[in-house]
């Protein structure tokens, strides 16, 4: 805490304060350092300005206007992420309680995670008051372990398709029944259902969960680069590969779904906060598989961000527009100092959208997909995949879409007329 005021503290005085552009918990302190409330950001810096807005009001319960007026000093933890920063709450609110997260809900309002006693455990987002109140006791379930208060369920849940990419889980499925279940087949469960995971292998997974809700990253990943290279030397690749691709995902967690609450709750969109509805759209160009190349468009709150165009010239994919739009998508997925999207739109329907999904879970990214279907024009007919998004982000994944379409043909051109001369 570099300051500590006997006032509330204003906007001019928060710029004091050197918050970072970056993942992370803020906690407001009230006088000699008393904590009064904790919360997390995808970005330090322009979640906590926007407390500072003079529409605070308008925007928040009276309840967050009363902390910020108690409010005397701030502190803030850095995260390397938006889920880090979900657990890392948690924790701390569980750990300190403080009084003006209480009053937005009471216990029994709150979701946690639970991993349950059996021989498989379950993982499962409970309510409070299904916790507290013995519902889970009437279903047979005991609860083991148990993770949060996590204030906002939304997020929760959608941290939890994350991480089920990363380790797969059972929820609901019998265990042995002979059978596999839907998540089996997709992938989300690892096969408790149908005896294709023992005990101890399962157990594993589940200290892992454990582990990373307890906001051990770092004991995590070393423990999984550990297994990865005890795989290795006794010659067990597959389970070698696997454990790598874990340990690859949790240090390029791209989490952008657990903003969307905040950034709502901030600003009934964009603006207050500083985060933008940015849609990224890829789109494949080619004559007969001869100079295929690809590119990357980008809108920001309905307007062209032509800085941020991209052009990728395929190296791998030769008339094959899908096997192209992988590529292009895990090459940009590998600049992780681009920002990334609120939507990936890409030209095509169902394939190209479960394609361009395919790529995101390999790397454990959760970004809603959207594919532009065209008619035999080539004019746009309809949109399919993410709804939430085609719903809130339409206007701007088709402009998105069309600029794509103009900059990959304005780019082919251009290679074909290079190879000519």
């Amino acid at each position: 805490m570099a300051f500590e005021y006997t006032h509330p503290m204003t906007r001019k005085e928060l710029n004091k304060y050197e918050l970072p552009d970056s993942p992370g918990v803020y906690i407001f302190r009230g006088l000699r350092g008393k904590i009064l409330y904790i919360g997390k950001a995808a970005s330090l810096h322009d979640r906590v300005r926007s407390y500072f807005s003079p529409d605070l009001a308008a925007m928040r319960n009276s309840a967050i206007a009363g902390m910020v007026s108690d409010a005397r000093a701030i502190s803030w933890k850095k995260t390397d992420s938006v889920l880090e920063a979900l657990i890392l709450e948690a924790n701390l609110i569980k750990q300190y309680q403080p009084p003006y997260n209480a009053r937005e809900k009471d216990n029994k309002s709150f979701n946690y995670l639970v991993l349950t006693k059996e021989d498989f455990p379950r993982v499962l987002v409970v309510r409070g008051r299904e916790l507290f109140g013995g519902s889970l006791r009437t279903k047979n379930l005991k609860p083991k372990t148990v993770f949060g208060p996590y204030p906002q369920g939304r997020s929760l849940a959608d941290a939890l398709k994350i991480v089920r990419r990363i380790f797969p889980f059972r929820d609901s499925c019998t265990s042995d029944s002979g059978k596999s279940c839907f998540n089996r087949q997709i992938g989300l469960c690892p096969g408790v259902c149908s005896g294709e995971i023992n005990k101890t292998e399962y157990a594993r997974t589940i200290r892992h969960i454990a582990e990373l809700f307890s906001g051990n990253f770092m004991g995590l990943k070393r423990e999984l680069a550990k297994e990865m290279r005890a795989a290795a030397k006794s010659e067990q690749f597959e389970k070698a590969e696997e454990l790598r691709r874990q340990i690859s995902a949790l240090e390029h967690i791209r989490d952008v779904s657990l903003i969307r609450d905040e950034s709502r709750v901030s600003s009934g969109g964009t603006g207050s906060t500083g985060i933008t509805s940015r849609i990224e759209a890829y789109d494949v160009a080619h004559t007969a598989g001869a100079e295929t190349v690809a590119v990357m468009t980008v809108i920001e709150n309905g307007e062209a961000v032509k800085s941020d165009y991209r052009k990728f010239k395929i190296r791998t994919a030769k008339n094959d527009d899908i096997g192209a739009l992988k590529e292009v998508l895990s090459r940009r997925l590998a600049h992780n100092e681009w920002p990334l999207p609120r939507v990936i739109a890409v030209d095509g329907g169902t394939a190209q959208v479960r394609a361009a999904g395919r790529v995101l879970k390999d790397v454990g990214v959760f970004i809603p997909v959207v594919g532009v279907v065209k008619n035999e024009f080539h004019k746009p007919e309809r949109l399919t995949g993410d709804t939430r998004s085609i719903e809130e982000y339409g206007k701007d994944i088709l402009l998105a879409n069309s600029e794509a379409h103009r900059f990959a043909i304005e780019y082919h051109r251009l290679r074909r007329r290079a190879s000519m001369i």
